[in-house]
């Protein structure tokens, strides 16, 4: 069976996996996913990620991450679907949460949080938002 959106599948199974206070979870590969994990590892929303080869078939374990027992993800949310695209000016870039939470961006640049965004000066597709 094929999926269609696996970074709404990765968003739906990070989420899951908190909710049921698993300290890794695994998601079909793609290099969208990758990119969008390595902007959650470096602004602390999880601990690690590595991709796992089983003969011809990859996966990626995510390592969730908690705080005092707590997922340091509150919530997480898909912003642009296949259905729906949401496209955002750096200047029309709206703050999450009052700047506490960030916006995953997919730049001419590269997959980014909205602050790199802003100091890039560059907008794009809004993939996600975390708090």
């Amino acid at each position: 069976m094929s999926m269609n959106d696996l970074l709404s599948d990765m968003i739906a199974r990070i989420r899951n996996g908190q909710k049921a206070r698993l300290t890794q979870v695994s998601c079909p590969y793609s290099k969208l996913s990758l990119n969008v994990l390595s902007v959650l590892k470096n602004d602390g929303y999880i601990t690690d990620y590595r991709v796992l080869e089983n003969g011809s078939k990859r996966d990626i374990q995510i390592a969730l991450k908690y705080h005092e027992g707590e997922p340091v993800i509150k919530q997480i949310k898909r912003e642009s679907k296949p259905g729906r695209r949401v496209y955002e000016s750096i200047a029309d870039l709206p703050k999450f949460f009052n700047g506490l939470g960030i916006a995953i961006i997919s730049t001419s640049k590269g997959v980014m949080s909205d602050f790199e965004a802003h100091n890039a000066n560059v907008g794009g597709e809004v993939l996600c938002s975390v708090f």
